[in-house]
């Protein structure tokens, strides 16, 4: 029996990455090229970026149970971000990426592989309304506080800020640069509320919607997110580049 494919999540996550190529684009314009576009640091942008990361991680927890082999498939995905690690730290230093957000995805799928015996074993409207709730709190850990974003609550003790593996886990290193970054806490939380929310729907009416094709080029897209993500920066750069030689703009 063949395993059901639920093509509208990946037309969704299609729409992220869509968004996620252009946001990359926009940033090489404006931090490799100096293109002059001041909305890119507004609240806008912000909001923009953040729906993309919001979008990839909450979907990733929320699949997390559909598809088999989970370890081989979070040690892909972490081997991955290592990849990208590796190939920054080389070829462009300055804008290197460190704890990205395919770092992020792969530790969560394999830590999930170790909780899953225990937290299907809540109901999973406790784990949506938990979740959520410690992702909110544990927000803006990164910069010393709980709390989230403009709502600074609680400050946390700085001893816990002294080390890369703390950086990891969310508590940073004051020295520490990456352009791209998220750590495990407080995404992970995220990813949790994903996984709980499939929990909650997964008997009902409404992953028999998910189920029917809508737009097959966006499904196709997100159904090869991975591939994508490992081979979009690189491809953008030689573009601009380029476009830049040929001076179009």
């Amino acid at each position: 029996m063949s395993k059901i494919r639920y093509e509208k999540l990946d037309g969704i996550r299609g729409i992220a990455l869509l968004n996620m190529v252009l946001y990359h684009m926009v940033w090489d314009l404006v931090y490799l090229y100096q293109f002059d576009w001041r909305w890119y640091q507004s609240e806008g942008a912000y909001i923009w970026q953040q729906g993309i990361c919001w979008t990839f991680i909450f979907l990733s927890g929320f699949c997390w149970s559909l598809g088999g082999h989970a370890y081989k498939r979070g040690i892909i995905v972490f081997l991955g971000g290592a990849i990208i690690t590796v190939v920054t730290l080389f070829a462009m230093p300055q804008n290197r990426v460190i704890f990205g957000v395919l770092t992020l995805i792969g530790s969560c799928m394999l830590l999930m592989q170790l909780l899953n015996r225990w937290m299907r074993k809540l109901p999973p409207v406790i784990g949506i309304v938990g979740s959520a709730g410690l992702f909110l709190l544990t927000r803006n850990i990164n910069s010393g506080f709980l709390g989230f974003e403009h709502w600074n609550i609680v400050p946390l003790p700085e001893i816990l800020y002294n080390n890369i593996f703390m950086t990891y886990l969310g508590f940073t290193q004051k020295e520490f640069y990456s352009t791209d970054y998220f750590s495990l806490f407080p995404w992970i939380f995220l990813f949790m509320a994903g996984y709980f929310t499939y929990q909650f729907v997964s008997d009902k009416k409404g992953m028999l919607f998910l189920q029917k094709s809508v737009l097959y080029p966006i499904e196709w897209i997100g159904k090869h997110s991975f591939e994508i993500y490992m081979v979009h920066q690189p491809a953008i750069y030689i573009i601009l580049e380029l476009m830049h030689r040929f001076g179009i703009y």
